[in-house]
């Protein structure tokens, strides 16, 4: 099996706003785990745009072309949602409307279901309550 984790949000504008206080934990961890573990990064479309946006409002416009480089260049994969999986979307906002989980996690627990992922970055604490398929933990590489 493939080495795939998770990218929510986080991480992704940590590594693109040096000012960001999870500036260098994020860089290194994404570094090594790309390198060492020759694992492959994934995440979901809510979430390039969430990270384009905060990038372009709170960094510069040019960190947002760096991101959207970074991806054409093979830095992370995206998830292609299909609109069949929006009906398990809603039962995991719904299940977790206590928390609440937004569209873009909803999104990253399916690509967990979907791909079969136990991996995760991610600076939100939300992500060692979400169960994959209902029974199983994301492991948390940021932790």
């Amino acid at each position: 099996m493939e080495n795939i984790a998770i990218v929510d949000a986080g991480p992704l504008i940590a590594l693109f706003d040096k000012s960001d206080k999870y500036y260098q934990k994020a860089k290194r961890r994404l570094e090594e785990y790309r390198q060492n573990d020759q694992g492959k990064l994934i995440t979901a479309w809510p979430i390039v745009t969430e990270v384009s946006y905060i990038l372009k409002e709170r960094v510069h416009f040019q960190a947002q072309i760096d991101l959207l480089e970074w991806i054409i260049l093979g830095g992370l994969e995206i998830f292609d949602l299909k609109k069949e999986l929006l009906p398990r979307v809603i039962e995991l906002q719904i299940k977790y409307s206590n928390l609440p989980m937004d569209f873009a996690d909803a999104t990253l627990i399916i690509i967990a279901e979907e791909l079969n992922i136990n991996k995760v970055f991610s600076i939100d604490k939300d992500f060692a309550i979400y169960r994959v398929s209902g029974r199983k933990h994301l492991e948390n590489l940021m932790k």
